[in-house]
């Protein structure tokens, strides 16, 4: 038996409508409206690890690993692991850098463009 830990070079978040049909929490689903400058409390199920000395995108998952294109450019700017239900889940908060509101590429990989 090993230690499950997940590196995520991004934060993948649900899509909103997954919380109005009740199915996620809000902390778990990208909000209806970004703000650039105001951060947000996130929840995500596992042990997972964020880079936090700059920028990674926030994009929204399907699940499966199906990944939209970057929502915002974010900072994790708190991340912790604790035990509910006997699970582990990651929660923090993240800060808005930019909100992308076009089809342009805004990362390269990991380097923000």
């Amino acid at each position: 038996m090993g230690i499950q830990v997940e590196f995520n070079p991004d934060l993948a978040l649900r899509d909103v409508e997954e919380f109005k049909a009740r199915r996620r929490g809000a902390d778990e689903c990208v909000p209806e409206q970004l703000t650039r400058g105001r951060s947000y409390v996130f929840k995500k199920k596992g042990q997972r690890n964020y880079w936090l000395l700059g920028e990674i995108p926030l994009v929204i998952t399907n699940g499966n690993q199906e990944l939209s294109r970057p929502q915002a450019s974010i900072r994790i700017i708190e991340a912790m692991h604790y035990l509910e239900g006997g699970e582990v889940w990651t929660r923090g908060r993240y800060l808005v850098t930019e909100v992308f509101e076009d089809s342009t590429i805004h990362f390269n990989g990991f380097a923000r463009i």
